[in-house]
């Protein structure tokens, strides 16, 4: 029956709605009321097809910054492309919409499990765990999951894999556009950091601008090497030395005492 759908991972398409109604309006609230949001580009979302389309983003804080690309997406599926819609939009959003998180991160708490039947793909991180850092291979199956998504709609993806800024990307987004040549949608947010806390759970301030700006789809060279597509994606959600303000560029390279 059509009411007991589910998505590729399994998840209940009637649960998932239910999921975005409930935390859809705090969300809601807080970046159209709160908050204010400017949208650029966000026409581009129309013209995208259904399924293997890779959103890479920057990152600011854990859940705020997915929360609000979501809400992006069901405001664009009811062709709101310049604001976020009404709160209407939440009973329509893209159910085949997905994104990547740390397993560690999304396993602590009530609310990242919640996140995680909304859509998330949890993969264990290669580089750090527990607060300590670590060097293991990366687990195949993870990749899977991340092609499995892509094959069923859309997935967003941070490929510095931290909140912090201007850290180099992680090549594992390279193998996965490498493997899928999907179409890679770069997206460029900006004010999250100042308005929530690092968790994006917590209001630390109102009335800041948060912004999305949706670039045009890359063009890639599926030859060139993984660093190369790395650099060239990084690039694209302005997160290399060239974009760090002068002032912060200064500090880090003045030596330690």
């Amino acid at each position: 029956m059509q009411l007991f759908r589910k998505d590729i991972f399994g998840n209940f398409y009637l649960t998932k709605r239910i999921l975005y109604l409930l935390f859809g309006f705090t969300a809601h609230y807080r970046f159209k009321k709160m908050n204010k949001a400017v949208l650029n580009n966000v026409e581009l979302l129309d013209r995208l097809p259904n399924q293997n389309v890779l959103f890479v983003s920057n990152h600011q804080t854990y859940f705020a910054d997915v929360a609000f690309l979501f809400l992006v997406f069901a405001s664009a599926k009811s062709k709101f492309f310049d604001r976020i819609g009404s709160s209407l939009v939440l009973f329509t959003p893209r159910l085949n919409a997905y994104f990547v998180a740390a397993q560690e991160t999304m396993k602590s708490g009530i609310l990242p499990k919640i996140f995680t039947y909304a859509g998330g793909i949890l993969i264990k991180r290669t580089w750090r765990e527990s607060g300590q850092d670590v060097k293991r291979q990366v687990d195949m199956r993870d990749i899977s999951k991340i092609n499995e998504g892509l094959a069923d709609g859309w997935v967003v993806t941070f490929p510095q894999g931290t909140t912090t800024p201007y850290v180099q990307g992680r090549k594992g987004t390279a193998h996965i556009i490498k493997t899928n040549q999907p179409i890679v949608v770069p997206v460029v947010i900006n004010g999250f950091r100042r308005a929530f806390d690092k968790k994006g759970l917590l209001v630390k301030k109102r009335g800041v601008e948060i912004s999305v700006t949706f670039k045009e789809p890359l063009v890639i060279d599926y030859e060139k090497s993984s660093q190369e597509i790395l650099d060239q994606v990084m690039v694209s959600i302005e997160q290399t030395e060239d974009f760090k303000p002068p002032m912060i560029r200064k500090e880090s390279k003045e030596p330690e005492n």
